[in-house]
């Protein structure tokens, strides 16, 4: 897929990585881009069209779906991040998390996949995590629901292959954003993270890892679970210690 003159359509736009996506869409000549957030008038970027989107919104989506019919790119980026253990943290925060990561994805995928397969197949792309396959004190939540949109995302990517639809799995360790503000570690530069989401899906990747601690973590992934921790346990102690 060619990212020139593509229509794109953003969610979570008003900030962070979805403001990076928008903007480097626009840069690598994208026809039309959607910027789209809950609330449309935090977005800033000049030069996108604004749409009001909540993902976890079933009729938010569908009327996001009926103004955007030419959609050729859908970049499922939108998320949430609660700081919530799964034994000990509210269960509905839990809910509220998994509604947001991972079903707020698969409803813009179902919505959309319609007018992807109308328009020529189009692309897909998932915005994850390194946290996808790994937990954490503190995250055990977040890790579940990066989980459960990555196994969805290699679903919907077996479903979606006859009409011709890209689904691109993007992961990363740390970007530069609100989110992450509280870590002074090494971050990608939202910038960098949206070229390297690009680019795979302008080479038909099916899954893009964005930075060395993704692949170092996948990489990690035959290892026993015992294993694995004390991998994880040693990669993180020499971070924080970087």
């Amino acid at each position: 897929m060619d990212i020139n003159n593509s229509v794109a359509l953003v969610t979570g736009a008003n900030r962070g990585l979805g403001r990076a996506f928008a903007q480097r869409l626009l840069e690598r000549g994208a026809h039309k881009v959607y910027a789209t957030a809950r609330r449309p008038e935090t977005v800033d970027l000049p030069g996108v069209e604004v749409l009001p989107l909540d993902i976890t919104d079933p009729a938010s989506v569908r009327a996001a779906a009926e103004a955007a019919p030419d959609v050729t790119l859908l970049v499922n980026n939108a998320g949430i991040s609660t700081g919530t253990d799964l034994v000990t943290g509210s269960l509905d925060t839990v809910r509220h998390e998994l509604e947001t990561n991972m079903f707020g994805h698969l409803g813009m995928i179902r919505e959309f996949a319609p007018a992807l397969a109308g328009n020529g197949g189009g692309a897909v792309v998932n915005v994850l995590s390194a946290m996808s396959w790994f937990g954490g004190a503190g995250a055990n939540s977040y890790h579940l629901t990066k989980a459960a949109a990555w196994a969805m995302t290699n679903g919907v990517r077996l479903e979606l292959a006859g009409q011709g639809t890209l689904v691109t799995a993007v992961h990363l360790g740390l970007a530069d954003t609100d989110m992450a503000a509280g870590w002074s570690v090494d971050k990608i530069a939202p910038s960098d993270l949206a070229d390297a989401a690009l680019d795979g899906v302008e080479a038909g990747s099916a899954e893009v890892l964005a930075d060395q601690w993704s692949r170092d973590i996948k990489s990690r992934l035959p290892l026993t679970p015992e294993e694995f921790n004390a991998a994880m346990d040693r990669a993180l102690t020499a971070l924080m210690a970087a």
